[in-house]
């Protein structure tokens, strides 16, 4: 079977458009990431004092939210496979803008679930994963790289951004008011940039998209039977747990150890600097070394971090250090994952086999860091957190390099998505 890209025989025109696509997204996904996603964090309490109830019940909606996330990804990888992205991105923004509107007016906690249920569909839709894979559509082998890292560099700001603005706003005006401001700068800059802008490329037409859906159903068959793709999953939940658990018990490991809450926030808030760090350095080696290898290696960096972080945090420039190496890994796995993907599968049924795989992972995220905090409270140690965090940071770079040398089946076509490149 064919897994290989289509050749980027039309030259200027495509990557001319391709490339406005990625500035689109690098500003969709920044207002999106912050608005829909990180404004969260910043309105936890306000909402939980407003609605007389506490954090832990508020949080939930968000969970919730997540969980959704994850069981729309397979059904939206489908539906970008055979539609493009253009009408469900746009229907995306739309449906979270609302979601926002109708946040901002409950009354009640139980409220909202069903909400945060419709928030957990729009990010599915406009967020991060068809995003990519329209990226993914556009560009051949050569440029992808630099195209996505294009774009989740400049959404990687996007916490710096809004938290601090969210902040603001609610100082200002209140959260209920702070949401319709977010709402209706969101609905007035994606909605009509992903109507706009989002396209299929040139050389992939209406009838080419609907031509051969069998073709799409047996790559995503042979992909889940694949062990080596199997690998990779294990490789990237293991590295989503250690990433989410991390980023939810780093403020409370940090000030167990006695550092002041302001020093521990401020280091924890070095994660989303070090993700784009991480991110340029990837794309800058994998020019010369095989990328398993690298993301292999920034892996085991992370597990051996979060192994030494207990007995080296107790100082400031231990800690500093400990996090600085752990937070390079951050963001590293948005931008090898299409890599991987593509490259082994090509382009054909990439957003059905990514959606399996974002899945998995996004399950993950959402229940590392409660299986964590239970831990925790059975251990009564950070220490357990920690040596937890580092055996699946240990798991994945495991699961990248025997991924990289397990054997394919023989009935699976091998050829890489670069073969076919101009480059």
């Amino acid at each position: 079977m064919d897994t290989t890209d289509p050749p980027a025989a039309d030259g200027g025109r495509r990557v001319f458009s391709g490339w406005w696509l990625v500035a689109t997204f690098a500003m969709t996904q920044t207002i999106g990431y912050g608005s829909l996603y990180y404004a969260f964090a910043v309105l936890l309490h306000p909402i939980a004092a407003d609605l007389h109830t506490g954090p832990a019940a508020v949080t939930g909606a968000l969970t919730t939210a997540i969980l959704v996330q994850a069981g729309m990804a397979m059904p939206v990888g489908r539906w970008l496979d055979r539609h493009g992205g253009r009408a469900l991105m746009t229907a995306g923004s739309i449906l979270g803008a609302g979601t926002l509107v109708a946040w901002s007016r409950v009354q009640a906690v139980w409220q909202l679930y069903p909400i945060f249920a419709g928030l957990g569909v729009a990010m599915a839709m406009a967020l991060y994963e068809p995003a990519t894979a329209v990226l993914v559509s556009w560009f051949d082998t050569a440029r992808r790289p630099r195209a996505i890292l294009g774009m989740i560099v400049v959404a990687g700001f996007a916490s710096t951004i809004f938290m601090p603005l969210t902040g603001w706003l609610d100082d200002r005006h209140g959260w209920r008011t702070t949401l319709l401001i977010l709402a209706a700068g969101y609905a007035a800059t994606a909605v009509p940039a992903h109507a706009l802008v989002v396209r299929r490329p040139p050389h992939v037409t209406r009838a080419t998209h609907r031509a051969d859906p069998a073709q799409r159903r047996i790559l995503l068959r042979a992909a889940r039977g694949d062990s080596r793709f199997w690998w990779l999953a294990a490789a990237f939940v293991a590295h989503a747990a250690a990433m989410s658990t991390m980023t939810v018990h780093l403020v409370g490991f940090l000030t167990s150890r006695g550092h002041p809450a302001t020093f521990a926030a401020t280091i924890a808030g070095l994660l989303g600097v070090l993700s784009v760090t991480g991110r340029l350095l990837l794309t800058a080696t994998g020019r010369r070394l095989r990328l398993h290898r690298i993301v292999a290696a920034v892996f085991a960096l992370q597990a051996a971090a979060a192994f030494s972080l207990p007995a080296i945090a107790a100082t400031r420039y231990g800690a500093v250090l400990g996090v600085t190496a752990f937070g390079l890994g951050f963001g590293i796995a948005s931008l090898a994952t299409p890599h991987l993907l593509a490259d082994r599968y090509g382009t054909t049924a990439y957003a059905s086999i990514a959606g399996t795989l974002a899945a998995l992972v996004t399950l993950a995220k959402a229940g590392a860091p409660l299986a964590a905090a239970g831990l925790l409270t059975a251990s009564g140690s950070y220490r357990v957190v920690l040596l937890a965090i580092g055996a699946a940071s240990a798991v994945a770079a495991a699961g990248i390099l025997t991924h990289a040398t397990t054997a394919p089946p023989t009935h699976f076509d091998t050829t890489p998505a670069s073969a076919a490149q101009p480059g």
